[in-house]
């Protein structure tokens, strides 16, 4: 077990190497760029300009947050924020002066940044677009001579792409450069709770589950010193306390991108990882017949220009068939809606150590899943930084078809010509009694995996943590075993 160190008091920068690199070197050229930065909320977009800037040490900076409002709100926020940051000279008045003032400030070497920057796809501010356009083909063309530079950060990214990169955008083709925001990788993430916690499997599991790699959340839990705190105390302070810090961060989420659309079947997904199309059509006709007809269309909206869900087809399928199974592709929102939701909602007519007892155990039954794919995250993170004796090639996240074939993890190693089946469970007292099926469906696998032939076959089971008396059990069977300990060691 590795605790929190004697510098656990201040909250650090996290990871984003390479994006950091990349803004500091645009930032360094003094020439020049329009740039766009990309993530869902709370990722850490802001977080980034703002610890690239320190690092140069530029002070000729503006920020402005673009509200959802019409023309005359946003250049009154603008106005505001012009003040906010010294801006000096007369201020905009509408949104073609915001557009000429901001390249006046590019051009006196300022770097500009404009955050929640997809509503202005909104159409009361879609001229913005068009007076932008004119402001940066000039600056484009006069490029040695400008020091400055314009960052645009959002959280939608079809809307975004909408803005930027559709043909028929007034801003087409402009961009400079783009940097996608992921979610903090795993290294990142232990690198914090090492600091400021400690990196114990159950807590890493527990947090992973519910924040991910969503740097903003880790620190609001530091910030209300739970992040070292057992289970319940977190989720008391976090969720369920008058100031709770996330409480309403998921339904915010909803009504300001979603607007109340979309939440049969995103609750339904949210409890039920891995439920088909039909099933989920079933589960909205049976609540409400008049909108089983749009399921269809909603998951499309939801996978496609959210990003909030993910469809992961049988082995072997074609993209078109009718078999895939849908999950919800970032954790807190499933741990929000499969687990806190509902608890949180009770908090006013309930004793609070039975909506805390539910609300754990809920999370606990999220915490299989999430294992699921905690453990293939882990395997490509360590195979990317060379840790390790499995050089992973390809993977398939978890292996179903007609035939019932459940594995959880599927991982090949073309160099050595190996090939990983694993079974994770949350508990490690399951991990006897699964094996049987493990080695079932591994045979059936490779029955149908003839590009496979001639592979050695290595079967884990997986679970959080595995005590010495049940490893050696399960190892006199002939398989591997690995938990998280032995997953994140070196990371």
């Amino acid at each position: 077990m590795r605790t929190a160190s004697s510098s656990s008091s201040r909250w650090g920068f996290y990871g984003r190497g390479d994006q950091l690199a990349t803004l500091q070197d645009r930032f360094r050229r003094r020439r020049w760029f329009f740039l766009r930065v990309t993530g869902r909320r709370r990722i850490g977009k802001t977080s980034l300009v703002h610890e690239a800037l320190r690092r140069e040490g530029l002070a000729k900076a503006l920020y402005i947050q673009i509200p959802d409002s019409d023309p005359a709100g946003v250049v009154s926020t603008a106005r505001d924020f012009y003040q906010l940051f010294g801006v000096e000279g007369p201020l905009p008045t509408d949104l073609k002066s915001l557009a000429a003032s901001l390249a006046h400030l590019i051009r006196a070497g300022w770097i500009v940044a404009i955050d929640e920057f997809q509503y202005f796809h909104r159409k009361a501010l879609f001229e913005f677009t068009s007076h932008l356009q004119a402001e940066v083909d000039r600056l484009s063309a006069e490029a040695d001579r400008v020091a400055g530079g314009l960052l645009v950060l959002g959280s939608i990214h079809t809307e975004m792409t909408a803005l930027l990169e559709d043909r028929s955008a007034p801003l087409y083709a402009r961009l400079t450069g783009a940097i996608d925001l992921p979610h903090l990788d795993l290294a990142s993430v232990l690198e914090l709770l090492r600091i400021h916690a400690d990196d114990e499997p159950e807590r890493l599991l527990f947090l992973w589950n519910l924040f991910e790699g969503v740097p903003k959340f880790y620190r609001d839990a530091f910030e209300e010193d739970v992040l070292a705190a057992d289970r319940r105390r977190l989720l008391e302070r976090m969720f369920f306390s008058s100031s709770s810090p996330l409480r309403s961060e998921a339904e915010s989420w909803f009504l300001r991108e979603l607007r109340g659309r979309y939440d049969l079947a995103l609750k339904f997904i949210a409890r039920n990882p891995g439920c088909t199309n039909g099933a989920i059509t079933e589960h909205v006709r049976s609540l409400g017949p008049n909108e089983a007809a749009q399921v269809g269309g909603y998951l499309r909206v939801l996978r496609d220009r959210y990003q909030m869900v993910e469809l992961l087809q049988p082995i072997f399928a074609k993209p078109t068939t009718r078999n895939g199974r849908y999950y919800l592709s970032d954790n807190f929102l499933r741990s929000w809606l499969a687990a806190l939701a509902t608890p949180a909602a009770s908090l006013h007519f309930r004793p609070l150590d039975l909506i805390l007892d539910e609300a754990d155990r809920r999370l606990a039954d999220a915490e299989g899943h999430a294992f699921e794919r905690l453990v293939a995250r882990l395997y490509e993170e360590r195979s990317r930084r060379g840790i390790g004796d499995f050089g992973l090639t390809s993977r398939v996240q978890g292996f179903w078809d007609r035939g019932d074939v459940e594995l959880d993890l599927v991982a090949l190693d073309e160099a050595g010509r190996r090939v990983r089946v694993g079974t994770c469970k949350r508990s490690e007292s399951k991990l006897l009694e699964s094996l049987p099926g493990l080695e079932q469906h591994a045979a059936k696998f490779l029955a149908s995996s003839k590009h496979l032939s001639g592979w050695r076959i290595e079967k884990v089971a997986f679970a959080p943590r595995v005590s010495p008396a049940t490893r050696a059990a399960i190892e006199r069977k002939g398989f591997l075993v690995q938990d998280l300990a032995d997953l994140t060691r070196d990371l």
